[in-house]
């Protein structure tokens, strides 16, 4: 059995997923979306569809995009044999004088929730998330839709997790196979937070992370293929990749 379990990052939903859903299943594979409930979909937290150990053909993927990782139990990550870390962070502001203004900046994000600043701010956070494409590429969400009041609550817990967030994830096992997806022109994403993602993955894993870099692409990864070449590197015996 092939599994993935995917999870989006922080104002996003699982509607951000429908082309992968359709290209893994044509491809073989079980997926599994999870779900923050931030607008009208009801929050839900997947798990892996048996208790067994895998075996070398069976596979348990996670694929998440940038908060994403740390929203999963960490049930989901220890069980996992891949990781697919799309445009992610192990700590999201960088420590000293690099994260100070970074900081300021998500304080302020976080007292427009709520107010009648919010859809301005979130406006702008989807611009900045799809710079340098356009913001009409990316899939609807909660923020098209509106936010539910208990959506509101849980984007704004979760947007503290990701101002605290200092380590990768508990679970993350040091016997998965991890590809680190990075875009290019991140503006969510500082530099230093990306770096410090690539060295805390090699400091945890067995085995050397794959990194993939990707030009001229923004934090939203509007890359049209990108889903397919991922795909295909799922599916190549680990030996060949």
């Amino acid at each position: 059995m092939k599994q993935v379990i995917a999870m989006h990052g922080w104002s996003g939903d699982s509607h951000s997923w429908v082309s992968w859903i359709r290209h893994f299943n044509h491809h073989h594979w079980s997926w599994q979306s999870g779900e923050r409930g931030y607008g009208k979909r009801q929050e839900h937290m997947p798990f892996w569809q048996d208790d067994q150990e895998p075996t070398e053909r069976q596979r348990r993927v996670v694929i998440a995009h940038s908060l994403g990782p740390h929203l999963l139990p960490d049930a989901v990550l220890a069980h996992a044999t891949d990781v697919v870390l799309l445009a992610s962070f192990s700590r999201f502001v960088p420590q000293g004088a690099k994260g100070r203004a970074l900081k300021t900046g998500l304080k302020g994000m976080r007292r427009c929730l709520g107010s009648d600043a919010e859809a301005e701010m979130l406006t702008n956070f989807l611009r900045r998330a799809a710079a340098p494409s356009p913001a009409d590429g990316l899939p609807r969400g909660p923020i098209h839709e509106g936010l539910s009041p208990e959506g509101r609550q849980r984007l704004t817990d979760d947007l503290d997790q990701l101002i605290a967030s200092a380590e990768l994830p508990p679970g993350l096992q040091a016997s998965s196979r991890v590809l680190v997806v990075e875009a290019e022109q991140d503006a969510i994403v500082v530099p230093a937070a990306r770096q410090e993602l690539r060295d805390a993955v090699q400091t945890r894993l067995q085995h050397p992370a794959e990194h993939w870099f990707m030009p001229g692409s923004g934090h939203a990864l509007l890359v049209p293929d990108l889903l397919i070449r991922i795909q295909r590197w799922l599916d190549q015996p680990p030996e060949e990749r």
